[in-house]
């Protein structure tokens, strides 16, 4: 009874705080469409210097160039190609980690995607992007009290007011939860 009523009263209480996107906690907007998902086929990615899709394992780019591919495949839908670049990624970065639990995910496997969010958030404790989307995996498995620990954490890490705080609130208080 008493977690009922502190659900409750915690639901309550996102209901009444204005949600703010902002920067710091992952962006609060869908990536733009770039060449990526627009030209390129079967996992490739948009080399603007070779005017050309190519392979990610045969690129110059950087982390940061391949992480903004897979988000943007991950958003597209391409969830497997996503993955496929992840492969060629550190995987000893967290983000990447978070991005495995994203994707697989969105494909089913609430499991194995947990699995990934934890090693994100052992590598890295204040990686409140991936608090907030094993959060919203929670929410949508209806564990909202597992949702409302990570939303916690996301706040007495100094995420109050990002956009990994926000969603995983609106979440909690709506049910719905965020594709990118």
């Amino acid at each position: 009874m008493r977690l009922v009523l502190a659900s409750a009263i915690a639901l309550q209480a996102f209901a009444f705080a204005p949600i703010v996107h902002a920067a710091g906690g992952g962006d609060s907007s869908p990536p733009k469409p770039t060449n990526t998902t627009k030209k390129c086929l079967f996992g490739r990615v948009y080399d603007e210097a070779a005017g050309k899709c190519v392979k990610p394992n045969k690129t110059n780019f950087s982390q940061d160039q391949l992480y903004d591919a897979v988000r943007e495949l991950a958003y597209d839908g391409q969830l497997e190609h996503a993955q496929d670049i992840l492969r060629v990624m550190d995987q000893d970065d967290d983000r990447v980690k978070t991005y495995w639990g994203f994707t697989y995910r969105k494909m089913g496997e609430i499991e194995l995607a947990n699995l990934f969010y934890q090693q994100a958030i052992d590598a890295n404790p204040d990686n409140l992007l991936a608090r907030s989307y094993m959060g919203q995996g929670f929410v949508a498995e209806g564990r909202t009290d597992l949702a409302i620990e990570q939303w916690r954490e996301i706040k007495a890490r100094g995420g109050e007011g990002t956009w990994a705080e926000a969603s995983l609130r609106d979440a909690i208080s709506t049910g719905l939860t965020y594709s990118y």
